[in-house]
């Protein structure tokens, strides 16, 4: 092959590549997810929210804080709102996609007559708890619930009534999932779904590595 041709050759490649930069869709950060979040921009993709938060160096999928968590969900039944609005904003400033918090900051407002702010919470723990739902129906592996932490999977349970039972983690071809044994109370009855856990897992991995 002449030089000339090697020439056009590489010029062509190159020209492949250019076109094909163009035509993949520029990565969003989380921070400018974040933002149309907070501006109830409905044209935001809350599994693309949650998918770049944990990209970022605050993601921590199993860095929660357990014993504030239960002081939020104490002091809302307890209905004193104002303590549980502070548990939860602690939780919120940790990570700002818990689901939980979002739940009890909204419960908290909504009684305190504060509807503005509880329609906002309500509106984005609805939407991410969507984004988990509608990522599958968690049935097998192959259709499992895509989370980005295992908080993800029993806020998911305690939303749709049902009592975590049991937990086994499996892989499939590269893959990470959790089976997950979960318990209707109504009808007593024991229904298995699939959780793919990648991203924890791998997260997991990198930072026994460092």
């Amino acid at each position: 092959m002449s030089r000339k041709s090697i020439f056009i050759v590489a010029y062509l490649f190159l020209l492949q590549l250019a076109v094909a930069a163009q035509d993949r869709p520029a990565k969003v950060s989380y921070e400018t997810l974040l933002e149309k979040v907070k501006k109830q921009d409905p044209a935001v993709n809350f599994k693309d929210l949650r998918v770049a938060f944990t990209e970022t160096k605050a993601y921590s999928p199993y860095g929660g804080d357990s014993e504030n968590r239960k002081a939020m969900f104490a002091a809302l039944k307890a209905e004193e709102f104002e303590k549980a609005l502070t548990a939860s904003e602690k939780a919120l400033a940790s990570n700002y996609l818990d689901i939980n918090a979002h739940f009890v900051t909204f419960a908290a407002n909504k009684r305190l007559g504060l509807s503005e702010k509880a329609n906002y919470h309500k509106y984005v723990f609805e939407n991410l708890l969507k984004s988990i739902s509608d990522s599958g129906d968690g049935k097998t592996i192959e259709t499992a619930f895509l989370v980005i932490s295992t908080d993800e999977e029993y806020a998911l349970f305690n939303f749709m009534g049902l009592r975590p039972a049991g937990q086994a983690l499996i892989e499939d071809k590269g893959h990470h999932y959790d089976k997950m044994t979960a318990v209707d109370p109504k009808t007593n009855q024991t229904i298995v779904y699939y959780f793919n856990v990648d991203k924890p897992f791998n997260w997991l991995g990198n930072s026994l590595k460092q």
